[in-house]
C-alpha cells in the first residue's frame, strides 16, 4: 500500500515537474515575443525618421552618390545565407544531432560576422570620405538606422557564441532548446529587418 502511495505520489511530482518546465517555456517565449515587438517599435521609428530626413542632404551627398548597390547585395546575401544555415541548426535540433548543430551555427556565425565587417567597412570608407553621421540630417538618420541594426546582428553573434559552448557542454536539453528557439526568432527577425533597411535605404534611394 505504501509503495503505491509513494509511486502515485512520485508520479505526480514528475507530473507537476513537467507543468513546471512547460509553464518556464511559456513564459520564456511570451517574454522574448514582447522583446521582439519592442524591438519593431525602436526600428518602425527608426524608419519613419530616416523616411522623414531622406531628401535632408543639406547639399551633401545622397544615396546615389554614397551606395555601391552590388557590394549592398553581397551583405544581404550574406544574412540571407545565414538565415538559412540557422534554419539548418533547428531542423538538426529537431533531429537531436547535437554535433551538426554546433557546427551548422558556426557557420552561422561566419556569415553574420562577414555581415557585420562589410557593415564597418562601408562604414568607414563613408567617414573617410567626408560622409559622417555629422555631415547631413539624413546621413545621421542613415548611420543610427542601419547602426542600431548592426548592433544587433553583432548581439546575436555573441550570443550564438554563447549557445554553442552551451550546446556543445550541456547537449541539448530543454533550457537549450528553448534559448536556441528564441536566438532562432531573434535572427530571424534581424533579416527581415534588414530586407526592409535594403529595400527602402538603399534600393529605393539608389534607383
Amino acid at each position: 500500500m505504501a509503495h503505491v502511495i509513494n509511486h502515485s505520489h512520485s508520479h505526480a511530482h514528475d507530473a507537476h515537474g513537467h507543468d513546471h518546465a512547460h509553464d518556464d517555456s511559456t513564459k520564456t517565449t511570451l517574454g522574448f515575443w514582447i522583446y521582439l515587438m519592442s524591438d519593431c517599435l525602436i526600428f518602425a521609428t527608426l524608419f519613419a525618421t530616416f523616411g522623414v530626413l531622406a531628401n535632408a542632404t543639406a547639399g551633401g551627398p545622397g544615396a546615389k552618390q554614397l551606395f555601391e548597390l552590388p557590394y549592398v547585395l553581397g551583405e544581404t546575401l550574406l544574412l540571407l545565407a545565414s538565415s538559412v544555415t540557422f534554419g539548418m541548426a533547428m531542423l538538426n535540433l529537431h533531429a537531436n544531432r547535437r554535433a551538426q548543430v554546433v557546427t551548422w551555427l558556426a557557420i552561422t556565425f561566419a556569415f553574420g560576422a562577414g555581415f557585420v565587417g562589410m557593415e564597418i567597412n562601408e562604414f568607414a570608407k563613408l567617414v573617410a570620405d567626408g560622409a559622417g553621421p555629422g555631415t547631413s540630417a539624413y546621413l545621421s538618420a542613415y548611420f543610427t538606422l542601419v547602426g542600431t541594426h548592426g548592433l544587433h546582428v553583432t548581439a546575436g553573434l555573441l550570443w550564438i557564441a554563447i549557445m554553442m559552448h552551451q550546446t556543445a557542454k550541456f547537449g541539448l536539453t530543454g533550457m537549450v532548446r528553448r534559448r536556441l528557439a528564441c536566438l532562432s526568432l531573434f535572427w530571424h527577425f534581424l533579416d527581415l529587418v534588414w530586407i526592409c533597411v535594403f529595400t527602402f535605404v538603399y534600393l529605393r534611394g539608389v534607383l
